[in-house]
């Protein structure tokens, strides 16, 4: 069944792929901007239109035919955030090749990560800009134990970008369209296979769920690369005939308030991102800053991609209502690569589910509510409710039986938007994608690996079941830990530590890696004691070791989470970056 059309296409159109949307707004409208890159973060923008996004798009699909590239090959995606890479995705739509986007690697300790995707996806082409072909080829022909045999194309030389009128091949929704590496936080990156239909499918979800229209103005520093910058920031647009401004990462990372100034200057409607981008701006925004900025636009402002905090919601609606913003604004959501994107999402129509539960039962699993003046508690955030075309499980991960209510499983999903599996995988495709419950024998469901339940059905998320630390029978989260030490000294900032357990003569030990404000190492001390006291405080369980590192030396996806696995393995090695 092909997924509900928005109300801004046509009536009778049913597409099987994006580049048939595009293709039809470029028909209906060419001139009606598409999207806006701040090149400097702030002024300077660049433009393109509906008309000029599906010409540069046919001639990047036109080169690729021209350089033997058939229906189902896998061509990778090498560019910095900016409308080359958005026109060189839809030209691989436009081709009929899977697309495999990435980051461009700057040096060589991000030069395995790409070597791993270009093996894994035996990629033959590779599409970038002119000022980055010679540095990627130095890059990978260095590092690589074999020739690296890749053909470029620079998408955004002029004798690329020249119209051609060559036919796109013919292609069915079911066929493959994407591969979406997961961030490989825990060893090799894999592929997540994305047909046509699995992006449209979810795009509709999302449109109706955000109440995306043609008249929506959206804004986003995301990566570009997956799941949330790519689905929900650079497709939907297409999907909905909206307009969206974009900024790269790095642009929102050293000046946070560049994102806001740029809602307030385009009026957007629809923006958001992971719990640390609202974290930065708490933190970096001063008083008079926020004087000069006008929110009042903006509809939606979602927060996903890692766990929800219910306090940086408060803090931010507070913080910002005398900007106009409005905490109904506020839409907590939960997805990951594995199900395209989106899997539940708070309606605009209800307020934001707020749960207080007793820590100690949630460390055993149980769901019992309590006091919010309860000192041993914990504040979760409700996701809202799954989508109408989703159907979500608690499950018992070790018996894979339905969870009794008000008990604590991991999150089965089954729907439209669930994946094919990994690509040229098989084992793994089977042990996630295709679960089945044993009690009743319904499936196949996508084992997310994330830990939660349900509440009058709204989804609440409390972890990842691979993060758990479990210590004398206990399930620790190690967020809650983190939080708890970046919370403990002034030196210290959240988002910027990792918690796990390592076997110490036979026994879990905890270890907490955190960041350290102070460059020059002065307060470490203090800061370790601090970190100390607090944990033992607050969860009842003593650090085996505390090791603080310098600024930015945190081990985190392209997304911005926490990799844990990664700190483990380097603090085992003996190879952080300590103060």
């Amino acid at each position: 069944m092909r997924p509900a059309l928005t109300p801004s296409l046509e009536a009778g159109f049913e597409p099987a792929t994006f580049a048939e949307i595009l293709q039809w707004r470029a028909s209906q409208d060419p001139g009606r901007r598409a999207y806006t890159f701040v090149v400097d973060g702030e002024r300077e923008e660049i433009h393109v239109t509906y008309g000029e996004l599906d010409q540069r798009a046919r001639a990047i699909a036109h080169q690729l035919l021209l350089q033997g590239a058939v229906c189902g090959d896998r061509v990778i995606l090498l560019h910095p955030p900016g409308l080359d890479y958005i026109a060189s995705f839809f030209g691989c739509l436009y081709a009929g090749v899977v697309a495999v986007p990435a980051y461009p690697p700057h040096n060589s300790r991000s030069v395995p990560r790409i070597l791993a995707i270009l093996a894994s996806a035996r990629v033959r082409v590779g599409l970038t800009t002119t000022s980055l072909v010679a540095n990627l080829q130095r890059l990978l022909h260095s590092a690589a134990s074999a020739p690296c045999a890749l053909e470029w194309i620079a998408t955004d030389d002029p004798a690329a970008c020249r119209q051609h009128a060559r036919q796109s091949p013919p292609l069915c929704a079911s066929e493959l369209a994407l591969l979406q590496y997961t961030s490989g936080s825990t060893g090799t990156p894999k592929g997540v296979m994305l047909t046509h239909r699995n992006l449209l499918t979810n795009s509709s979800l999302i449109q109706r769920s955000f109440n995306g229209t043609a008249d929506s103005r959206i804004v986003s520093w995301l990566p570009p690369y997956h799941d949330m910058g790519l689905i929900g920031c650079l497709l939907e647009p297409v999907y909905c005939g909206a307009h969206a401004t974009l900024m790269s990462p790095v642009s929102f990372l050293q000046r946070p308030l560049r994102w806001l100034e740029t809602i307030s200057r385009t009026r957007a409607t629809h923006s958001g991102g992971p719990n640390f981008g609202y974290e930065l701006c708490l933190r970096k925004i001063t008083p008079e800053q926020r004087a000069r900025l006008d929110l009042r636009s903006w509809r939606v402002a979602f927060n996903g991609a890692e766990p929800v905090r219910a306090d940086t919601l408060a803090s931010f609606a507070a913080m910002f209502e005398s900007c106009g913003f409005r905490p109904e604004a506020l839409l907590p959501c939960y997805g990951l690569a594995e199900a395209t994107l989106l899997v539940s999402a708070r309606s605009q129509a209800r307020t934001t589910a707020i749960r207080t539960v007793q820590s100690s039962a949630l460390e055993h699993n149980r769901i019992v509510h309590a006091a919010p003046t309860d000192v041993e508690s914990r504040v979760l955030v409700g996701c809202g409710e799954p989508m109408p075309e989703q159907k979500v499980v608690i499950v018992d991960p070790e018996t894979r039986t339905t969870c009794p209510p008000s008990t604590v499983g991991e999150i089965w999903v089954a729907g439209g938007s669930v994946a094919e599996g990994y690509w040229d995988l098989p084992e793994q495709t089977a042990r996630t994608f295709d679960a089945y419950l044993s009690d009743t024998g319904e499936g196949p469901f996508l084992r997310t690996g994330d830990l939660g339940f349900l509440d009058r059905g709204e989804l609440f998320v409390t972890g990842r079941l691979k993060d758990l630390i479990i210590i004398c029978g206990r399930n620790l989260y190690p967020q809650d830990l983190e939080v708890t030490a970046a919370s403990s000294h002034p030196s210290l900032h959240s988002g910027s530590a990792a918690a796990f357990s390592v076997l110490i003569e036979g026994e879990e030990r905890l270890v907490i890696v955190q960041e350290h404000g102070n460059r020059h190492g002065r307060e470490t001390g203090a800061a370790i004691k601090a970190i100390r006291s607090a944990v033992a405080e607050e969860h009842g369980v003593q650090v085996h070791s505390v090791e603080l590192i310098k600024p930015g030396a945190l081990p985190k996806t392209s997304s911005g989470k926490v990799q844990r696995y990664d700190c483990k393995s380097r603090f085992l090695a003996g190879t952080l970056a300590k103060c």
